[in-house]
């Protein structure tokens, strides 16, 4: 697969994550990211070519500039990139990643409970179609 840019992946039926990618493609406006939910094709094959699980969908995935970063790594290097206020969250990658990311398990054990869950993944609006790998 022909790098075309940073690219996310995300859990596509988890309500958090989806609103975590429209919150991306609102605060970034140079359109740089693209998405793929993990478990569509696309997602499936950049998890093995990068060696990840491809059965587990509780990590926000980044692969930027031939890179791979995970959980709270992932999200802060993606806040860092935005446009607006929410670039100061990068800060945090001050903290100890295994600290940062005992939050993110957490938050990411609880939530389809917390958050919500939808039957099937996201489908993109036509305009957005472009965004998304799959």
């Amino acid at each position: 697969m022909q790098e075309i840019g940073p690219i996310i992946l995300f859990d596509g039926v988890c309500n958090l994550c989806n609103d975590a990618v429209q919150f991306v493609i609102k605060h970034d406006p140079k359109e740089k990211f693209r998405f793929a939910s993990l478990q569509g094709n696309n997602g499936q094959k950049l998890l093995r070519q990068f060696q990840l699980p491809a059965n587990t969908f509780n990590s926000f995935v980044l692969i930027q500039d031939g890179q791979v970063y995970t959980k709270s790594t992932a999200a802060l290097k993606v806040a860092s990139q935005l446009s607006g206020p929410i670039r100061i969250l990068s800060s945090f990658r001050i903290i100890p990643a295994f600290i940062r990311n005992a939050v993110y398990d957490l938050i990411a054990k609880k939530r389809y409970s917390w958050f919500g869950k939808k039957d099937a993944c996201m489908i993109p609006t036509p305009s957005l179609q472009s965004r998304f790998l799959n």
